[in-house]
Formats: C-alpha cells, structure tokens, sequence
C-alpha cells in the first residue's frame, strides 16, 4: 500500500514518519503530473507548494485551523489531502472538483478562490471574528510573492499595525518572482535556531524573567529588543518590513524541507501574535518541463508528459493580438503595450522583446495599470492594456476615473471575455459587457475574427475619440461568412431585411448564429461590431421585423442586449423581442462547448430558440 492510499484526511497526516511524508510528497507530484496532463489546469505553482501544503496539514487541524489559499491555484494538494482523492480524476471538468478552493466541496476550503491579493483581508476577517466568539483555531493564509504585488494585500497587511491578532499566521510562498532571495548561510543557520522549540521556550522565560526585575527590567528588555532589531535589519532584508506592519517574522525557509517547514510551522502556531513565515519554494518543482518554463505550466491544457508539449496549438485571438500591436507598434513610436503578469497568456512575448522600452508589467496590479496607463496617455504615449476580462474587473473605478472621465487615449485588449471553461466561476469574462456599457464615452468592439480584430484597433486608436476597448474571446476564431469583408462598419447585414426575424448578435457568438440562419427560412441577422455605443443604423435595420432574437456570450443584465431592446422602444419599434444571454448566475465549470450548448447559444440552441417560437405563435 501506498503512503497516498492510507491518507483520507488531515488527520491522517498526523500518524506518518517523516520518511512517509517525503514519499507521500512524491506520491502526490506523480498524481498532479498524470491528472493535468489529461485535464489541464495550473502545475507549476501546485508542484511548488506539496511539501508546504503537507507540512500545514501535518502541524494544523482543518478546519478548526482556517486555511486560505490566495487565488486557489495551488490547491491541488490540499484537495487530495482533504478527502478528495478520488474525485482528484475530475479536475476541471463538468461536474468535477474545482481547480480552484470551493466551499460547496468541501469544510475544509473556505472561500471561494479565483483572484489574487485577498488572502490576507479574509483571514484577517477569520480571526478578528474568532477572537471576538473565543473560538478555538488559527487562520492560516498562503499567499505568493506574486499575489504580494497587487495593493489589496499592503491595505490588509497594513492593518496588522494598529490591530495584533493572536490567531493568524501568513505563509509568504516565495518563488522567487517578486521578492528578494535569502542572504546565504548565515541566514538559513540563524532562521533554523529561531524557529526551533527549545529556542522559543528559552526566549520566553528569559523575557518574563527580565520583566520582574525591579526598575532596571523594562529597560533591559528594551535594550536586547533593539539589539535584536538591529541585527536582524542586518541578515533578514525581509524581515524588518514585515516585522515594522507587526508581524513575528521568520523565514526565509526551504520551502521543500518537509522537516524544516514543520519546525517553523510549529514555532507559528506556539505564538500569541500574528505572525508571518518566509517559505522559498520552486514553480514546477520534480517536474523539469515545468521546472524550465513554469510560466507555460503555470496553466496549461492537455500535454505530453514525457515532452512536456501542449497538445494543441494554432493562431488564437491571443497570439493575433500580439502580432496586431507589435505591427503597429512598428510604424508608431507612441505606441505601448501593458499586462498585469500575463505577459505570455494575453500574447505580448514578442512585444517585450522586440519593444522591451515600450512594454510594461506592472505585476497583480489592475488598479495601478489602469491609472499607470492614464498617465502615459496624457503625455502623448498610446498606451494598450493587455488584459483578461475577469481582471478588468478590478479596475472599474480607475476606468471611470483616471480614464474616461479625462477623456484619455487609454486602449483596452480585453482577453478571455466570454466563456473561458474549465477555469469555473471566477474567471469567466461574461460581466465587461455590462458594466462597460454604463463608462461615458467609452468605444467598445466585439470582433468575431483576427483580420477584424486587427482593423478595429487601428479604428480605436486612430479614429474613435478617447479610451477604446477590443474584447475578444479564449481560443480560435469560428467560421465567417464566404463574402463577409470588415469594412469598419458598426453592423453588417446578411439576409433580406424585410423577412420576419431578426437575429442579433456580436463577437464569436456571430458564427454560431449565423450557422443556424443558414438553416432558416424567413430570417436575416445583424452583425454587431461595434457595441457601444450601439449606432442609429444597427437598430434601424431591425425596425421591420416582428420578432428580434438578441443572442449573446455575456450577462443578460446590463449587457448589450439590453441596450439594444432599449433602442428599439425609444424610436418606437414594437417588435416581439427575445434575448438569449446568461442569466442571473455564475457559470459553473465546463467545457467551452457545453456552456454555449447550456445557455442555448450554440447552434443548435439558436435553432431551437427561434423555432419553438414560431411553433408557439402558429
């Protein structure tokens, strides 16, 4: 048997010799390695953290103890160790286990993950809320250096200063992306006596003994604290900015030192303050395909294990993208390319090397990007902010304010808006429709193909006053029509418009309503480009019809759909209209294909919507 097959819980952990927990840890790393080579998901930041997750489940009691992961993509482990082993074979898929911490899965994940910086806030939350009930436990947070870039985790960090909790314990998984590395081996040497037990204790009764000595006690233990403080200024660069925010530093650790994490971690969770424990960890560790490139394991879809190659390839709107903005960036000096991270994933790789001046990454910082961008723009530069739909989001009021409201040339690539799939709830980019509708001034383009795409940059930048945004969909462009060119007209009709229906759609949902228009009678659709402001002559060309099937890829709330509805009852249109979107909910885990098929907006659904209403009025 196993050491894996006799872990069903933390408990279990419990009970396992330190050489069974370092082949449980390697027994873990062969099943994330086989599982997402048939799922996909993200690899390397999981192969990173095994042995940290192991060690939090060894030292700490879930769910008494409270574990947050930031973002949730490194969880993997902890869903295997947590009674989900073997559901461990459905990662990602329809109606599988999440790739992300879900609580409807299971007690021991807490929140809802999907998004970066929040750790630190909720378990702040956690353990003020402990403190005040006198619950038993502590709140454990796991964040990565990454993670630590974006300005949400600074305001909770911040708030350690003025407010000590005894409950809570940080996890700073460094790999080395943002953080500086430790000094050598005077650190680790230093970092090993601190956080042993008999060290702790020592510490402990040496300061209460100072304490009861009469007058001379507190300036004593002043004196050795400032000495204290001064050497470690000297050997942790870290530790003194963690320490300044209140925090009981100690670190940097092996973050692959199944006895060494343990040690530290026991020391933590014997403190009654907050404290904050430096862990440095690889990305893709025992696994050298990931270990070589961790950014194309950080998510990735189906590959070869033994290669380590994507098992699909090909032009995507992603990869168009990056060659459309170094083309123009080519014969426009003003022109520069932003990303939050995602350098490789919104296509800008060939950016940053042929334009390395004109490209930024700014980190996990969509709020700072968005205002950075503002800034470049008064200044005569085109900035174009390269980034996915589910992390625009956090930079709505920045949008508003540093952009549209100064009437700036900021342009926006939206990426993964629509169904992004396997990635589940909090990532999918279905809401931008609807809250960029209501920015004044805003140009927003749905193009349904790359050659579009391409000319309606051009048109943003160079025609369309103040800020512009492209969205556009995860994956390959679906199938044009033969005759269709993109002439930068805001709609374009197929079909005679006086027939009795009217379908209306925009972006890659175009060919799935156009395949099934290929197959009705009576019918003619309108293609969207532009979608807002939606033109006079779009809605006039839907005027005749008796019934107007509105179909799209985002929340129906607030989302084009609506717009257009509204349209037509303003110049008064009194048209039968039907419009097919996303309801009021989150979209769960699933294929691409399956959450057209669910929603009906895949062909068929398309079919089926139109034609059960004309069976219903027959």
């Amino acid at each position: 048997m196993s050491v894996l097959d006799k872990v069903n819980s933390p408990k279990d952990l419990k009970q396992l010799s330190d050489g069974e927990l370092d082949e449980l840890c390697a027994e873990i790393r062969e099943l994330l390695i086989t599982t997402v080579s048939k799922t996909g998901g993200h690899l390397a930041s999981n192969l990173g953290v095994v042995e940290l997750t192991v060690a939090i489940h060894k030292v700490f009691s879930s769910p008494v103890d409270q574990i947050v992961f930031d973002v949730g993509h490194q969880c993997y482990t902890h869903k295997i160790l947590t009674g989900r082993k073997e559901q461990f074979c459905t990662l990602r898929t329809e109606n599988g286990i999440s790739g992300f911490t879900r609580p409807n899965e299971s007690e021991h994940d807490i929140f809802s993950s999907g998004h970066s910086s929040v750790s630190v806030s909720q378990a702040i939350g956690l353990a003020k809320a402990k403190q005040i009930k006198n619950e038993k436990g502590k709140v454990v947070a796991i964040i990565g250096d990454g993670a630590l870039t974006g300005g949400l985790a600074y305001e909770a960090l911040n708030n350690c200063v003025s407010d000590n909790h005894s409950n809570l314990i940080v996890i700073l998984n460094d790999n080395k992306m943002s953080i500086s590395q430790n000094v050598g081996s005077m650190a680790k040497h230093l970092t090993n006596v601190r956080t042993s037990k008999r060290y702790s204790t020592f510490k402990s009764r040496v300061r209460k003994a100072i304490f009861h000595l009469p007058k001379i006690g507190n300036q004593i233990n002043r004196c050795l604290t400032a000495i204290n403080g001064a050497l470690r200024r000297k050997i942790y660069h870290n530790a003194t900015f963690f320490e300044d925010l209140g925090f009981r530093y100690y670190g940097p650790i092996d973050g692959h030192d199944i006895n060494a994490l343990v040690a530290a971690l026991e020391t933590a969770k014997a403190h009654n303050h907050s404290v904050l424990v430096h862990v440095n960890t690889v990305k893709g560790k025992g696994y050298n395909p990931a270990e070589k490139n961790p950014t194309q394991f950080h998510g990735i879809g189906q590959f070869d294990i033994e290669t380590g190659e994507p098992k699909s390839s090909g032009e995507t709107f992603s990869s168009s993208f990056g060659k459309i903005v170094c083309d123009l960036a080519s014969h426009d000096s003003r022109i520069c390319c932003i990303t939050a991270a995602m350098t490789e994933g919104t296509g800008l790789s060939q950016f940053r090397k042929e334009y390395p001046k004109r490209f930024f990454d700014v980190g996990i910082a969509e709020q700072h990007a968005v205002t950075f961008a503002s800034g470049l723009a008064r200044n005569g530069m085109i900035p174009v902010f390269a980034v996915y739909s589910t992390f625009l989001q956090r930079s709505y009021d920045q949008l508003i304010h540093d952009v549209a409201m100064q009437g700036l040339k900021v342009v926006f690539g939206i990426d993964r808006a629509g169904f992004v799939g396997e990635d589940g709830e909090s990532h999918q980019g279905v809401f931008d429709t609807a809250y960029l509708n209501s920015v004044p001034g805003l140009t927003v383009y749905a193009p349904s193909d790359y050659e579009e795409m391409a000319l309606m940059f051009v048109k943003g930048i160079y025609h369309d006053k103040g800020a512009v945004a492209v969205r556009y969909p995860r994956g390959k462009a679906g199938k044009m029509p033969e005759d269709y060119t993109y002439d930068k007209q805001d709609a374009a009709v197929f079909g005679d418009t006086s027939a009795k229906n009217c379908i209306v759609s925009y972006g890659r949902e175009f060919s799935k309503c156009y395949e099934a228009y290929e197959q009705l009678d009576d019918t003619f659709i309108i293609k969207l480009n532009k979608i807002k402001p939606i033109s006079d002559e779009a809605v006039l060309l839907a005027k005749d019809a008796e019934n107007v099937f509105f179909f799209e890829e985002s929340i129906k709330t607030g989302g084009v759909g609506e717009s257009f509805a509204s349209r037509l009852e303003e110049n008064g249109f009194n048209v039968n209209f039907r419009h097919i979107a996303v309801e009021d909910e989150f979209i769960k885990q699933a294929s691409v294909d399956s959450q057209f098929e669910k929603y009906k907006l895949d062909t068929n659904g398309v079919l089926e919507v139109i034609r059960n209403e004309q069976e219903n009025k027959a």
